[in-house]
């Protein structure tokens, strides 16, 4: 009996022994930091990439080493606007592995983009922004890398996820579909007869060539489309769940709003996003670019930027009357999809900055990465300023707030604000009826039932059977029946028909006069599940 579980236990401690180095491995673990080795034939490789980023859109060839895999013919070239400049010790990169031989890979990514996480003295800022997004909606993913070239440390560099055909399988399962980046051109002048400083607003214009000059077509096709989806959006917002995954926009303007992410739709520019079409017809917004969240771009119009107060107390409703950002102006219209807003908002908060998460995370990222950082003789920043960027500003002109300096106060005003301090309804205490002991018949259908308080004038049950991505829609009542023992003792059930499938996932909605509550909080990502097996 011994030896057998010294067996069993030999086997399992190999096993997590394995999951653990292949989470070590993975190119965006957030644990470790990842040294990538780039190596040129060219001692002066620095004058031509300037050269070639002045000259058009080549790329260098050269070799990079991962993590200790070693990768031939690779093109480099440097990324970024703001972020690069001619001469720069520190310039962002972008890696393609794919350049000369189309099938190269590194763990299933063609492209590597290398942030020098300009105007982030904290260094924190893309990580941790990311790592929040992704609890709601669809995002890259980031972490960090030693960057060396020639074998010399070039530096300490954020590590983003692109968003790539790759990614778009992923997320989508496929990825011909129309794709489209949001990124203005500031500089270049605008089309004779479009309006002036749109940027990326998706405002609706007749003429293809106003939307060329904000908006770059990463598929072959999709103009008619995204003015389509402007039209639909401007013009008949009745139909707006037919050309935009309304939710997944909610969840990204609540995230721009909280983090004071203004680099985005929700400030000046309406930039960094993309959007991707699915099957349905249905655009989704990706957001991107997060170096400047937490406050590090400040404007919201033209004209001053933000100062810290202002920041601090940033409108959660920042917008809902601005005719010229319809995608909030527009959206807000809806009272559902405003108490929507709202309700995600508040998810945001209290999952991540009421509780204090945030703060301890940062530290966590900074203590992985403080050595990294003195080490990089070419940091835009000294060694004070990282370790006071969490509760300090930075700069005396661009004056970058503290995160948590900003964060702090920012989560506390927001629970105050009228449109947030109102109570939602509370969804708990979700049980399902089970087979009885000894009982001959098993259970069929799945019937589902909640608590649910604060005054909730309806409830909802979402739910979809296996491999289907359509949820359908059943009222729960407090009704007296099944497991609800009276009527109006604020407990809801529904029953859903197996239909011949042995499970379903679900969530749930209830909605009060001021506001509205989901279970889960983060719905769209992690759902309720029960299977007929575990109900008998």
């Amino acid at each position: 009996m011994k030896n057998i579980l010294l067996v069993v236990f030999s086997v399992l401690m190999v096993h997590v022994g394995y999951s653990q180095s292949k989470a070590e491995k993975d190119l965006y673990n957030t644990d470790k930091i990842k040294e990538i080795r780039i190596t040129f034939k060219y001692d002066n490789w620095a004058n031509i990439l300037d050269s070639l980023r002045s000259n058009g859109s080549k790329l260098l060839v050269g070799t990079v080493n991962i993590d200790g895999a070693t990768y031939e013919n690779i093109g480099v070239r440097y990324r970024g606007s703001k972020s690069f400049t001619t001469g720069g010790q520190r310039n962002p990169l972008y890696i393609k592995l794919n350049y000369i031989n189309k099938k190269q890979k590194h763990q299933g990514y063609k492209r590597l983009k290398l942030s020098n996480a300009l105007r982030d003295p904290s260094m924190v800022r893309e990580v941790l922004g990311y790592e929040i997004a992704r609890k709601y909606m669809v995002a890259p993913k980031a972490n960090y890398a030693k960057v060396y070239i020639n074998q010399v440390y070039y530096g300490l560099f954020t590590n983003i996820e692109a968003i790539d055909s790759e990614f778009l399988e992923e997320h989508f399962e496929h990825d011909d579909n129309v794709f489209i980046k949001c990124t203005p051109d500031i500089e270049g002048t605008i089309p004779k007869g479009c309006m002036p400083n749109v940027f990326g607003a998706l405002a609706y214009e007749e003429d293809v060539a106003c939307y060329m000059h904000n908006y770059e077509l990463e598929s072959d096709e999709g103009w008619g489309e995204l003015i389509h989806l402007t039209d639909i959006l401007n013009n008949h917002p009745e139909k707006i769940e037919s050309v935009l995954h309304v939710d997944q926009t909610l969840w990204m303007l609540a995230f721009n709003n909280v983090l004071v992410n203004l680099s985005s739709y929700s400030g000046r520019r309406s930039q960094n996003y993309y959007l991707y079409q699915n099957d349905k017809g249905q655009f989704t917004p990706i957001i991107w670019d997060l170096n400047l969240a937490f406050g590090s771009f400040k404007s919201v119009k033209a004209g001053s930027d933000l100062n810290l107060k202002q920041l601090q107390n940033l409108d959660p409703l920042l917008h809902v009357d601005n005719p010229y950002k319809p995608l909030i102006s527009q959206l807000l219209k809806n009272e559902l999809y405003k108490k929507t807003y709202l309700a995600h908002i508040r998810s945001i908060v209290y999952d991540n900055f009421e509780n204090g998460w945030y703060e301890m995370r940062a530290k966590e990222l900074q203590t992985l990465i403080q050595g990294a950082f003195l080490d990089d003789k070419h940091q835009a920043y000294t060694y004070k300023d990282f370790k006071n960027s969490l509760t300090s500003t930075t700069g005396k002109r661009s004056k970058i707030p503290g995160i948590v300096e900003l964060m702090a106060k920012r989560s506390k005003k927001l629970k105050k604000h009228p449109a947030l301090r109102v109570i939602p309804p509370t969804i708990e205490n979700i049980q399902l009826v089970k087979r009885e002991k000894y009982a001959n018949e098993k259970i069929k259908d799945f019937t589902i039932i909640s608590k649910v308080d604060k005054l909730p004038k309806k409830v909802l049950l979402y739910y979809r059977y296996p491999e289907s991505e359509n949820f359908l829609v059943v009222d729960m009542k407090d009704d007296g029946q099944l497991l609800d023992e009276k009527a109006k003792d604020k407990h809801f059930t529904a029953t859903i028909p197996s239909n011949g499938h042995t499970s379903i996932e679900y969530y749930i909605v209830a909605e009060n006069a001021a506001t509205i509550s989901f279970s889960p909080a983060n719905y769209m990502f992690e759902l309720h599940k029960v299977s007929l097996a575990e109900l008998n």
